[in-house]
C-alpha cells in the first residue's frame, strides 16, 4: 500500500507546486508549467528524437516516474531514455517585442536533452542543480511541441546521484530520475538581470550587491518594511557597497530579512537579503566555538534527508516543507543539515524567512564505494588518506572533476541564501576526494561561511570544524584543540516502528526501541549523560539523526508521513533548551 502525506492526498493535478520557484530573483513574468505531460520509456534513444512517438501515458510533473504521486509507477534503468512531451502555448502578451522566452528545470536527474518545434534548444548534466534554455528562436505562432529527454545511470556511473540506489535498502532510498523540480517560463527583455549576489557585511552595516548582465546600469534599493532605507547605481557585473543605517541582524529569534529591488532598463527585479555574519572564533575561555553576528552560537541540529514517502525527491507541496521546518523549530532545533541533496529555492526561502540555520552537503557521486572506507569507521577508529582516489571510488578523474564543477555551482546557486551557514563537501568517506583542497576552494569561493571538509570520519585536519559521527559507542569529547570547532555532526538515531505510518515491514536504526515511552528514556539519557556535560567541554554542534523516518529507516523524530511525533514536543525542547552556550 502506498504511504501517503496529507499533502499528496489532496494534491491537484491540475495545481502542483504553483508557487514562484525563485523567491530571490521574482519577475512578474511567469508561467508554471507543471502538471500533466505524456510520457515514455524506450530501451534506447533514437536518432531523431522528436520522432519518438510511442507514449505511454499521463505523468504528473515533477514528480519523478518513481514517486506515487507522479501516477507512473516505473524505475528508469540504465541504457533507457524517458521521454516527456507537452503542447506549450504561450499567453497573449506573455512576450514582449524584442525579449527573450526562458525555459527554465528546476532539476532533472540526470542528462537530458530540450527540444522545441524539433529544434533542439538545450542540454544538461547533473541531477542536482537548475538551468534554462533560450527558446525564443524555436517558437512559433499557436501551440508548440515541448519534449524532453532523460538518461540516468543513478548509481551504476560517476555523476553525484545522493542517497539514491536501484538496489535500494537500509540506508539507502529509492533511485528516482527525471523532471523532480518546477519546470517554468518567463519572458525577459533582451538584455536583462542575469542573476544577483547579495553579500552582506555586518561588520560594515551594508551588503554588497552585484547585478549580473550583459551590459547597463542599475538602480537599486534597500527596503526595510516597505520603506527604502538606502540606494545606489551599480554598472553591471560591478560590486557596489551600499549602507544600511540601524541595521538590524537576521538570527533565529529574529530572522529579519530586507527586500532589494533592481531595475536595469526595462527589467524589474525583487529579491532580499538577511544581514548576519558566520564564523569561528573562541569563546572567553579560548574554546573554539561556531559565532553567530560574532558571538559564540549553539547549532542544535537535526539531519534532513528531504525524502517524501510519495514524492521522493519532490516535496507534495509548499506547505509540506514549511511543515518541515516549522515543526523542527517548535521542538527547539536552530538548525537543519540538508544531507546529501539540494532542494528547492523556495525551501531555502522558508528557511531564511522562519529563522532555521541550514548545514549544506554537497551531492556525493563516484563509483561502486568500499566497505572498509564507508563502513569500517563506524566502529573503528579510521582515517585514510582521500587522496588515494581509488580507495573512495573516485578513480575516474572526469568525475573529479564534475564533482569539482558542480561543488562550484552549488555554491553559485546558494550564495544568497541567509540562512546558509556551513558548506559540507564530504560525508562519511562517500565519494570523497582531496578534502582539504575542496576546503580550500570553498573559503576561496565563499568566505562569508564555515566549512566542515569531511563529516563523520577521514579527517584531513582541514577546514573550520572537526566534525564527528557518533553511534555505537559514548561520546566523549576528543582530548586536544587543533583551532577547529568541535561538531556532533551525526549521532542518535533511535528507531521506533509505528504501525499504519511505515514503508515497509523492514526496520533500521541505531538503537531499537519498542515503545515511545522508551524511546523517550534512552532520548533523554543520551543527552543528559554524554551530549550536555560535552557542551561546556568544547561541543560547539549537534546534529541528531534525523527529521523523519525514510523508507527502511525507523530513526525519525517523525513518522515518514509527517504524521506522528514519536517523542513529546515538551521533552525535546527541554533538551534542545540545555545545548546552549552562556
Amino acid at each position: 500500500m502506498t504511504l501517503l502525506t496529507r499533502w499528496g492526498a489532496a494534491l491537484d493535478p491540475e495545481a502542483v507546486l504553483p508557487e514562484y520557484p525563485r523567491p530571490q530573483l521574482v519577475r512578474d513574468s511567469y508561467l508554471n508549467l507543471n502538471g500533466r505531460w505524456r510520457y515514455a520509456v524506450s530501451p534506447a534513444e533514437p536518432e531523431a528524437l522528436d520522432d519518438y512517438d510511442g507514449y505511454d501515458g499521463d505523468i504528473v510533473v515533477p514528480f519523478s516516474p518513481e514517486a506515487p504521486l507522479s501516477g507512473v509507477g516505473r524505475q528508469l534503468l540504465p541504457g533507457q531514455t524517458l521521454w516527456y512531451r507537452r503542447a506549450l502555448t504561450l499567453p497573449d502578451h506573455f512576450a514582449v517585442p524584442g525579449g527573450r522566452v526562458l525555459l527554465h528545470f528546476g532539476a532533472v536527474d540526470q542528462t537530458c536533452r530540450v527540444l522545441l518545434n524539433g529544434v533542439e534548444v538545450g542540454t544538461h548534466t547533473g541531477g542536482y542543480l537548475p538551468f534554462a534554455c533560450d527558446i525564443t528562436d524555436a517558437l512559433r505562432e499557436g501551440p508548440n511541441t515541448l519534449v524532453v529527454a532523460v538518461r540516468d545511470d543513478s548509481d551504476t556511473g560517476q555523476h553525484s546521484r545522493g542517497k539514491q540506489k536501484l538496489r535500494r535498502g537500509g540506508i539507502w532510498y529509492t533511485a528516482q530520475s527525471g523532471i523532480w523540480q518546477t519546470v517554468w517560463a518567463e519572458c525577459v527583455p533582451a538584455v536583462h538581470v542575469e542573476r544577483l549576489t547579495l553579500v552582506p557585511h555586518l561588520d560594515a552595516s551594508c551588503v554588497e550587491v552585484t547585478v549580473h548582465a550583459a551590459s547597463g546600469r542599475a538602480a537599486v534599493e534597500i527596503l526595510a518594511d516597505g520603506e527604502v532605507v538606502a540606494s545606489a547605481e551599480a554598472d553591471a557585473g560591478v560590486p557596489v557597497r551600499i549602507p544600511i543605517p540601524e541595521v538590524r541582524p537576521w538570527s533565529p529569534e529574529d530572522p529579519y530579512l530586507y527586500d532589494v529591488s533592481v531595475r536595469l532598463g526595462a527589467d524589474s527585479v525583487r529579491g532580499y537579503v538577511g544581514v548576519r555574519s558566520f564564523g569561528v572564533g573562541c569563546d572567553a575561555d579560548g574554546v573554539p566555538r561556531l559565532l553567530l553576528n560574532g558571538r559564540p552560537y549553539f547549532h542544535a541540529g537535526v539531519l534532513d534527508q528531504g525524502y517524501w514517502p510519495d514524492g521522493l525527491y519532490t516535496p507534495p507541496s509548499d506547505e509540506a516543507m514549511v511543515c518541515d521546518i516549522e515543526t523542527m523549530k517548535r521542538l527547539g532545533f536552530n538548525m537543519l543539515r540538508k544531507h546529501i541533496k539540494i532542494e528547492p529555492m523556495r525551501w531555502y526561502h522558508h528557511c531564511d524567512r522562519l529563522g532555521m540555520l541550514v548545514w549544506q552537503d554537497m551531492v556525493n557521486g563516484g563509483g561502486r564505494y568500499h566497505p572498509l572506507v564507508i563502513t569500517a569507521p563506524v566502529l573503528t577508529p579510521l582515517r585514510l588518506d582521500d587522496r588515494r582516489h581509488r580507495w573512495f571510488g573516485r578513480g575516474d578523474a572526469e568525475g573529479r572533476e564534475r564533482f569539482a564543477a558542480e561543488l562550484r555551482e552549488t555554491v553559485e546557486l546558494l550564495r544568497n541564501v541567509v540562512s546558509l551557514a556551513v558548506w559540507v563537501p564530504f560525508n562519511e568517506g562517500w565519494g570523497q576526494f582531496d578534502a582539504a583542497g575542496a576546503a580550500r576552494e570553498l573559503a576561496e569561493l565563499d568566505p562569508t561561511r564555515t566549512v566542515d571538509h569531511a563529516s563523520g570520519w577521514h579527517d584531513q585536519g582541514a577546514g573550520d570544524l572537526r566534525s564527528l559521527h557518533v553511534y555505537f559507542r559514548r561520546f566523549r569529547p576528543p582530548a586536544g584543540r587543533d583551532g577547529r570547532a568541535l561538531v556532533l555532526s551525526e549521532y542518535g538515531g533511535y528507531s521506533l516502528r509505528v504501525e499504519g505510518h511505515t514503508f515497509n515491514d523492514r526496520e533500521f536504526g541505531y538503537r531499537r526501541c519498542r515503545t515511545a515511552a522508551q524511546l523517550g528514556g534512552a532520548f533523554a539519557r543520551l543527552h543528559y549523560r554524554q551530549i550536555v556535560p560535552a557542551v561546556p567541554r568544547g561541543l560547539s554542534a549537534t546534529v541528531y539523526t534525523q527529521l523523519s523516518d525514510v523508507e527502511d529507516e525507523l530513526n525519525g523524530l517523525l513518522t515518514y508521513d509527517r504524521e506522528v511525533l514519536k517523542l513529546p514536543a515538551e521533552l525535546v525542547r527541554t533538551v534542545n533548551g540545555r545545548l546552549r552556550l552562556g
